[in-house]
C-alpha cells in the first residue's frame, strides 16, 4: 500500500484530555473496544516484529497485550486477528481502493486499525454499526491517530456498503508474493492456486482418539476421516468437549497424525521422538507400548508436553537436549519432527507467511541436515527412521532426503505403500514418500476438505 501523504482531516470530535486527577484512573473503555485495540495490536507486532500469533494465544499467564479481557474477549481478538491474516492480501487492495491518497504518515496504529476493522467488515460476523463506531473509537484512542478519525470514519463506512465489490476472488493475492512464485515452480500454476485458496479457508479442527472413532465422531459432532482421525463440525471450545478432561483423545491435524504410524511403533520397542513437543506424536507412540524417550531442546515445552501426557495417561521419559548433539544408546526406531518453515499449516497458522523469509528456508534445511546425520546415528542397525517437516518447500523433505541417502550409504529409502495412508496413491511422491497438500481433501463429507501440508520419508538402517 503507498503512504502518500494525505491532508489531515478535521476528526468529528476531539476526546478531552485527561486531567492529572483523571490519568491515576484511566477512564473505563466502551464495550468492544479494548479488544479492538488489542487485535490491532498483535497484529502489529504479528507483522512489524515477525512474532507469532500463538505467542499471545497460548500459555499462562495471560499475554500483556490481553491483559484484563474475559476469555470470550480473548477470543474475538484471535478471531478477528487470524482473518486479517488469512485475507491481508485481499483487505489491504481494498483499504488501498478506498484511500486515494494512500496512509497517511505519521498515523500511529491507523493502518491495523483499519485493516482489523476490514477484516470484521468483509469476513467477520459482526454488525457493521458496531464495527464501524469501535472503528473510530480506537483511532481516537490514540493521539497519533486521532487528527484521522473522520478519515477512518469514512473508509469504514464505505468497507460496509461496498462490501460485495471488495472481496477479490484470486486467492493468490492472500498469499505473499515470494511463497506464491515458489509453489509455482513447484507445483505449477494450477497446484499453486489450489494451495492459495486452501489458506483462505478457516480449518476445522481434527483430533486423535485412543480408541473407538466412530464412537467419539458421535460424541463430539464429528466425520472420521480415511485415516481414522476425526474433523469437528462444531466450534465448541477443546476443555468443553467430552473426552477431554478424561484423556480419550488429544488435538491434531490429519496430516500430522501419518508420520508415527508410518514409523509402527511396537511394544517394548526402544523409540525416540526427536523435537517432540507438543506431544501429538508422542502420544501416539506411546499407545503402542513402546518404551518413549521424548527429547526437545525447549524444557518448557516439555514441560506442556508433560501436562498433556499426565492428562492422556500416557508415558514417555522426557529429555532436555540439542538434537544435533544428543547422545544416547541405539533406538529401535527414531520420529523427527524437525523445525521447518511450516508453510504447509498456513490454513491453521496464516501468520507463518508474513513472518517466514526465505532466506530462513536455507538456514531452516541446514540445522534439518544436520539433525538427520545426527538421528541416523543414533539408530541400532536394521533400526527404522520416519523423517518429517510441516512444509512444502522441496529444500526441507524431497532434497533433503535425497541428500542423506547419497552422503550416507547405510541409509536406504523405505517405501510408503499406499494401503499406510488410506489407499490414497495421489499422496506419494515417485519415490514412495508421503507429500500432503493443503488443498487435499481427506473427507467424504462436503465442506470438510483440507489437511496440513506434510512431507514425510522412512528410512532403513542397514549397518
Amino acid at each position: 500500500m503507498s503512504k502518500s501523504p494525505v491532508t489531515p482531516q478535521r476528526p468529528a470530535s476531539r476526546a478531552k484530555p485527561w486531567s492529572k486527577k483523571a490519568q491515576d484512573v484511566p477512564p473505563t473503555l466502551p464495550p468492544g473496544l479494548p479488544a479492538r485495540l488489542a487485535a490491532a495490536s498483535v497484529l502489529a507486532d504479528v507483522i512489524g516484529s515477525g512474532h507469532g500469533v500463538d505467542e499471545f494465544f497460548s500459555g499462562e499467564p495471560v499475554h500483556p497485550r490481553l491483559a484484563g479481557l474475559e476469555p470470550r474477549d480473548r477470543a474475538l481478538v484471535r478471531s478477528i486477528v487470524m482473518v486479517s491474516l488469512r485475507r491481508l492480501g485481499t483487505i489491504r487492495k481494498a483499504l488501498a481502493s478506498l484511500l486515494e491518497r494512500g496512509l497517511p504518515r505519521k498515523s500511529g496504529p491507523l493502518e491495523w486499525t483499519l485493516i482489523t476493522t476490514a477484516a470484521q467488515l468483509l469476513f467477520l460476523d459482526v454488525p457493521d454499526h458496531a464495527a464501524v463506531n469501535l472503528c473510530v473509537q480506537a483511532v481516537r484512542h490514540d493521539p497519533q491517530s486521532l487528527p484521522f478519525a473522520s478519515l477512518a470514519n469514512a473508509v469504514a463506512r464505505n468497507l460496509a456498503r461496498l462490501r460485495e465489490t471488495l472481496t477479490d476472488t484470486d486467492p493468490l493475492i492472500d498469499t505473499p508474493a515470494w511463497l506464491a512464485a515458489r509453489w509455482r515452480l513447484t507445483y505449477g500454476d494450477g497446484g499453486v492456486a489450489q494451495i492459495a485458496a486452501a489458506n483462505r479457508v478457516e480449518p476445522r479442527l481434527d483430533i486423535t482418539v485412543k480408541s473407538d472413532p466412530e464412537g467419539w465422531a458421535e460424541r463430539l459432532d464429528g466425520d472420521v476421516l480415511a485415516m481414522k482421525s476425526i474433523r469437528l463440525r462444531g466450534h465448541t471450545p477443546v476443555p468443553e468437549l467430552p473426552g477431554y478432561e478424561d484423556g480419550a483423545w488429544w488435538v491434531q491435524d490429519a496430516a500430522a497424525a501419518l508420520p508415527a504410524r508410518l514409523l509402527g511403533a511396537e511394544w517394548g520397542e526402544r523409540v525416540a521422538d526427536l523435537c517432540a513437543a507438543p506431544g501429538g506424536k508422542t502420544a501416539q507412540l506411546a499407545m503402542t507400548g513402546a518404551q518413549v524417550v521424548a527429547v526437545d531442546r525447549s524444557a518448557e515445552r516439555l514441560k506442556r508436553l508433560a501436562i498433556n501426557m499426565e492428562r492422556l495417561n500416557l508415558s514417555a521419559e522426557t529429555k532436555v537436549a540439542d538434537i544435533t548433539t544428543y547422545e544416547a544408546a541405539p533406538f529401535d526406531a527414531i520420529l523427527l519432527d524437525a523445525p521447518c518453515s511450516a508453510t504447509g499449516t498456513m490454513r491453521r497458522h496464516p501468520d507463518v507467511g508474513w513472518t517466514k523469509r526465505i532466506s530462513d528456508i536455507s538456514t531452516l534445511a541446514a540445522l534439518q541436515a544436520k539433525m538427520l546425520d545426527r538421528a541416523v546415528s543414533l539408530l541400532r542397525p536394521g533400526g527404522r527412521m520416519v523423517y518429517c517437516v510441516c512444509s512444502i518447500e522441496p529444500e526441507e523433505g524431497e532434497a533433503q532426503i535425497a541428500a542423506l541417502l547419497r552422503r550416507n550409504p547405510d541409509i536406504n529409502l523405505d517405501p510408503i505403500r499406499a494401503d499406510e495412508i488410506a489407499g490414497e496413491s495421489s499422496w506419494l511422491t515417485a519415490k514412495s514418500e508421503l507429500r500432503t497438500l493443503p488443498y487435499f481433501n481427506p473427507s467424504a463429507a462436503p465442506g470438510l476438505e483440507g489437511m496440513d501440508g506434510f512431507y514425510a520419508a522412512r528410512l532403513l538402517r542397514r549397518h
